[in-house]
């Protein structure tokens, strides 16, 4: 069978195109809702600079619940919620929807994590000079656990790239969709293997930018 590249090099560039609008829409709002809720979790818990028992616990059942669903079980589980907020269940925003809620909770744990290194007598200099709960922690925790974060996000952008691929099976578009509709269907391993070729420099590339600014954040 002979692949018919021009008539598919547009849709391949349109795929990658809509592939890098899923990753980044997802890295940017799952991210700061991750660094949210991951700074909260850290902050209330026992002997935290925001303790409290009830959020902590509230947030910490929710993350370990959502957390382990594989993805291509939480787009079929978050089918109704995905229905009442985007208006389908199909398509690239009912995935990037599904997508940002597994990347949101994979990331708090990522934060939590990371901030739990902080040296804890720094945190309490801070505080015995007066230094309220958010100065502590923007001026104190996340620049201290800057590269460590930078690293877990970069990490978290490589799940998010094989999420946006199996996005593909509910017509999410990108590479994925790209793969499975004019690659495994049509029994064409060509276009297949171009496709995963193309997520495998994305992915290259995202952990050399991760890897550089994380060095540069850890010598500062």
């Amino acid at each position: 069978m002979t692949t018919n590249w021009d008539k598919l090099r547009p849709v391949l560039f349109e795929s990658i195109g809509t592939t890098i609008y899923m990753v980044l829409i997802t890295l940017v709002v799952g991210g700061l809702i991750g660094l949210v809720v991951g700074t909260l979790l850290y902050a209330t818990r026992k002997g935290g600079i925001l303790q409290n028992t009830v959020a902590h616990t509230v947030l910490n059942v929710l993350v370990n619940i959502v957390r382990p669903i594989p993805f291509i079980i939480l787009l079929a589980a978050l089918g109704p919620v995905t229905l009442a907020v985007v208006g389908r269940t199909i398509g690239t925003e009912a995935a990037i929807f599904v997508m940002i809620i597994a990347s949101s909770f994979a990331i708090a744990r990522i934060v939590e994590q990371n901030l739990v290194t902080v040296d804890p007598g720094v945190i309490e200099a801070a505080r015995a000079m007066g230094a309220g709960p958010l100065r502590i922690i923007v001026t104190l925790l996340i620049p201290e656990a800057l590269g460590p974060l930078i690293l877990g996000y970069t990490f978290v952008f490589i799940g998010i790239v094989d999420m946006s691929a199996m996005a593909g099976t509910i017509g999410g578009g990108g590479l994925g969709d790209f793969a499975l509709v004019y690659g495994y269907q049509r029994f064409d391993w060509q276009v297949t293997l171009v496709a995963t070729l193309v997520i495998i420099l994305l992915v290259q590339a995202s952990q050399f930018f991760g890897n550089w600014e994380a060095r540069k954040a850890l010598r500062r």
